[in-house]
């Protein structure tokens, strides 16, 4: 695509070129001498016995400037750990699995929890918190990319794109956001990030008095990613959301911690395909519902700290600007699947949306009832002022794991 323009806050990185992946991978050899690069595999157990990650580590087996990878392992037991061991040892880096269910890192956890610093709730934003820890820890790496492990149309080259800003030494981003065209199989998908995320900061603009937040999350193609890149010393004062917010969250927080010319994002995939929620039109507390509203909750959080007052009737009035905002929305992504020959359901995008509404109004609703909820995992610099051996500790339990069960 011959897409060039800067039209936002944050700089966009094209692939303009197409440059083959082998090109790109020499010059990180090169990077990788001076500044260690490393990768982050979030994952649950299923996803061992799904139908991408063995592909991926395949792909990633023949990455030869990585230092490091650590993976974090989720709702595993004891066999199931011994099997990921075995499920990972082709790869060539340096790697170790946080077996975040073992006794060690419970125990761990257990200890953090006497202070209230541990993770609040399981899920893919306690799992990140944890790996970026080890990554603290184990000190191999000066930059980290993470992606996710249910990546259906992996290439080696998406790895490559999204490390590059942040490995090259004449480059200045701290942060790195990829960024993708979210359809496959003659589908458009993406419905969380078009019929949500979208609408939603667009009706924001027209209510609140303050845009800055919006501008900035506007600015990126794809703002629920979960791939992105980062300077290791980012991590020290990186706090988390451990729900659905993840994304949105640690955008958030780079924007506290760094001036927005220090961040970035890049094309990384002509086209991308993963495991798909569920749209749960009955039940809250799973797929895309829960996810929007805890998406919702995020974006109205910020706002919140930068001095927007929200009431119940704020609420109803957001409610009912996305909803018409949403639908046109919904048009104009007919209209362009139609053209590219892509199929688009328009009654079920209705119904998306329908329940985005719903949801938006129950995160306010929410939003309002429990304000001194700590939307945040404190940051490691935080918890390493409260347990000064606490990442000798982590390291430690990582390393025990790997003696004691590797074959």
């Amino acid at each position: 695509m011959g897409d060039f323009h800067q039209n936002g806050i944050i700089t966009i990185l094209h692939n303009l070129s197409r440059q083959p992946a082998e090109e790109l991978e020499s010059q990180l050899n090169e990077f990788s001498k001076k500044r260690p690069l490393g990768l982050v595999l979030p994952s649950l157990f299923s996803e061992l016995e799904g139908p991408a990650l063995a592909h991926i580590v395949d792909e990633l087996a023949k990455v030869t400037y990585l230092d490091q990878i650590v993976i974090g392992l989720d709702r595993a037991t004891e066999d199931q750990y011994r099997h990921a061991l075995k499920f990972f040892s082709r790869l060539p880096q340096h790697h170790r699995i946080l077996w975040n269910d073992g006794p060690r890192l419970r125990a761990i956890d257990k200890k953090l929890a006497t202070m209230e610093l541990s993770p609040t709730e399981p899920g893919k934003g306690r799992n990140v918190w944890y790996c970026f820890g080890y990554v603290l820890a184990s000190g191999m790496v000066d930059a980290v990319a993470l992606h996710d492990c249910d990546i259906l149309t992996y290439e080696r080259s998406l790895l490559a794109r999204l490390i590059y800003p942040v490995a090259h030494p004449d480059f200045t981003y701290k942060f790195c956001k990829g960024y993708y065209a979210r359809f496959a199989e003659s589908k458009v998908n993406g419905r969380v990030s078009r019929l949500l995320v979208s609408p939603l900061l667009s009706a924001l603009k027209k209510i609140c008095s303050s845009s800055e937040s919006l501008d900035y999350l506007e600015s990126f193609r794809y703002p629920l990613a979960g791939e992105f890149s980062m300077d290791t010393d980012v991590l020290e004062d990186l706090r988390m959301p451990t729900d659905w917010g993840l994304e949105v969250g640690i955008l958030y927080e780079m924007k506290r911690n760094y001036s927005l010319n220090r961040i970035c994002q890049v094309d990384i995939a002509d086209t991308y395909d993963h495991k798909h929620q569920p749209l749960s039109l009955n039940d809250v507390d799973v797929g895309l519902s829960k996810m929007s509203i805890d998406i919702a909750k995020a974006i109205f959080k910020k706002l919140a700290t930068e001095g927007e007052v929200f009431t119940s009737e704020t609420f109803r009035t957001i409610k009912a600007t996305y909803y018409r905002q949403a639908l046109d929305f919904v048009e104009i992504y007919h209209n362009d699947a139609l053209m590219n020959g892509l199929n688009l359901d328009r009654h079920k995008e209705e119904k998306a949306v329908e329940l985005f509404a719903e949801n938006i109004l129950a995160a306010g609703n929410n939003f309002l009832e429990e304000p001194n909820i700590t939307p945040f995992i404190p940051a490691w610099n935080r918890i390493k002022s409260a347990f000064t051996d606490i990442m000798d500790e982590l390291k430690d339990a990582v390393e025990k794991d790997y003696e004691q069960y590797h074959p």
